[in-house]
């Protein structure tokens, strides 16, 4: 029976990083979690312990450190294209890196109305995504959205669903939709080629799944999920392909008849777990096929 290595990568995970630009009395906050992943030519290190092709994961944490102070992050995807491109031009042994960054959004606290030069509060669990993978001359880029929470008190039902023994939840025609929504898209063909306007793209596309929640008179969080994904699709023609995972954060109406009242949609409990996670994506017919893109497939 023969046994051999098959794919592998390496790197650093969740490196911190916070930047603050001075201009001026203005100050500038980036806060990012930035992964890294290295692939290549890396057999002998698993096979026999020779590390001369293993750049240390932690030259790669010093070099996020470096590339920050070196050049303004911009747009994480650029920044994910630097630190990728630099990985595969300077180490011979690597061929391919994976880069992956969370940005957390800060928001300048106001004082008597007035945005703050340098005082910023926290906006929440919300965070702008990218992951970046580079391979020779191509790469691929993959954005996104984590945490995006939205709610709807009306304009959601879910019935007609099977019934067994162990069925109690009941149908209803008006109900509390809500949940956390995580979006990743990715662009079609060699976008790192081409000029993309990243921010503009991340502003329309959270845009465009908002909008759709809201407007969608909801059968099911399945729906609602595909009509998300689809309306990115119309509006966006440089995306090929969305993938969404939305948790549904029930809200149960409170049974209030013990204290003799009714309770008329208006009153209930917002249940954290366990819950049920909907996943799906939305895909345009004559797409790219996504090479990497999605997985940590090694080229």
């Amino acid at each position: 029976m023969g046994i051999s290595l098959g794919p592998n990568q390496y790197g650093k995970a969740e490196v911190r990083l916070v930047t603050v630009r001075r201009d001026g009395p203005v100050h500038h906050l980036r806060d990012l979690t930035v992964s890294t992943a290295l692939r290549g030519d890396l057999a002998a290190t698993h096979l026999t312990g020779d590390n001369t092709a293993v750049l240390t994961t932690d030259a790669q944490k010093n070099t996020v450190y470096a590339f920050a102070k070196q050049q303004d992050i911009g747009e994480i995807e650029d920044f994910a294209l630097r630190l990728g491109r630099h990985f595969v031009a300077t180490q011979e042994a690597i061929t391919g890196a994976r880069v992956t960054i969370a940005e957390h959004a800060w928001d300048r606290i106001p004082v008597d109305g007035v945005p703050h030069d340098h005082a910023f509060s926290s906006s929440g669990g919300e965070s702008r995504t990218t992951t970046v993978t580079v391979h020779a001359d191509r790469a691929w880029v993959v954005s996104g959205v984590d945490g995006l929470t939205v709610l709807k008190s009306g304009g959601s039902e879910f019935h007609s669903f099977p019934r067994d023994e162990y069925t109690t939840l009941a149908e209803t025609d008006d109900r509390i939709l809500a949940t956390a929504v995580t979006a990743r898209w990715r662009y079609d063909g060699n976008p790192a080629a081409t000029d993309v306007d990243w921010a503009k793209n991340h502003q329309e596309i959270r845009r465009t799944l908002l909008q759709a929640f809201a407007t969608k008179h909801s059968l099911s969080l399945q729906q609602t999920l595909y009509t998300m994904g689809e309306a990115v699709l119309l509006a966006r023609p440089e995306v090929a392909e969305v993938r969404l995972s939305l948790p549904n954060k029930h809200h149960f109406l409170v049974d209030l008849s013990p204290f003799g009242l009714e309770n008329h949609n208006e009153v209930f409990y917002a249940a954290d777990r366990p819950y049920g996670l909907i996943e799906g994506t939305a895909v345009r017919d004559e797409a790219e096929e996504p090479g990497p893109a999605w997985t940590d497939a090694v080229l």
